[in-house]
C-alpha cells in the first residue's frame, strides 16, 4: 500500500482538480485501500450549488474525474510492477465521464469517494467510482480513462 497520495507522487501536475502545483485548485488527494481508491475532501463555502448548503455539481464531478483518472494512473504503474511517477510516465485523460447524481451533497460535510477499476485494457480503463456524505452514497459515476503518450501534455498547442 502506498502511504503517499498518487498525486503526490506525480512530476508537474497542474490540473486543477488534483494537481499539486495548482495553487487554486481543489487539490484532492487519492490512494490504495485493498483493491480500490480511496479520497476524502472537503469543500470550502464558493464550492456551493444555487442552494448554498449543497455542493455544485460540476465540482463533483471534477473530483470525481479526477480521482479516477489518478487511480487509473497508479494501477498502471501497479501493473508494470513500476512506482508511481516512474519515467517512462504514464498518462490517463477522460475519455467519457457519466455520472448519477442520487441525492444533494452537503458542502458542510467532507466527502468520501471510492473507486475500482472494472476493466483494464492496454490503452484504456473503465472505472467506477461512488461519493459519498454523511455515510449516503449520493453519486454513481462511470468514468473510462484513456492512456496517451507522456509526451502529449507538451504537444498541446494553445
Amino acid at each position: 500500500m502506498v502511504d503517499r497520495a498518487f498525486q503526490d507522487l506525480m512530476k508537474g501536475h497542474h490540473c486543477f482538480g488534483c494537481g499539486t502545483l495548482n495553487q487554486k485548485g481543489l487539490r484532492i488527494k487519492s490512494y490504495w485501500s485493498g483493491d480500490e481508491s480511496i479520497c476524502t475532501w472537503l469543500a470550502a463555502r464558493h464550492h456551493m450549488a444555487g442552494p448554498k448548503q449543497v455542493l455544485n455539481g460540476g465540482i463533483i464531478a471534477t473530483i470525481i474525474d479526477c480521482h479516477c483518472a489518478c487511480t487509473a494512473i497508479a494501477a498502471a504503474y501497479q501493473a508494470e510492477g513500476r512506482e508511481i511517477g516512474s519515467e517512462p510516465r504514464v498518462l490517463y485523460v477522460t475519455g467519457s465521464l457519466n455520472v448519477k447524481y442520487l441525492r444533494p451533497t452537503p458542502i458542510n460535510e467532507e466527502v468520501f469517494l471510492r473507486a475500482r477499476v472494472q476493466e483494464a485494457e492496454e490503452k484504456r480503463t473503465t472505472l467506477a467510482c461512488s461519493l459519498f456524505s454523511n455515510k449516503k452514497e449520493r453519486v454513481q459515476a462511470e468514468v473510462v480513462a484513456v492512456r496517451v503518450p507522456a509526451t502529449w501534455s507538451a504537444q498541446i498547442e494553445f
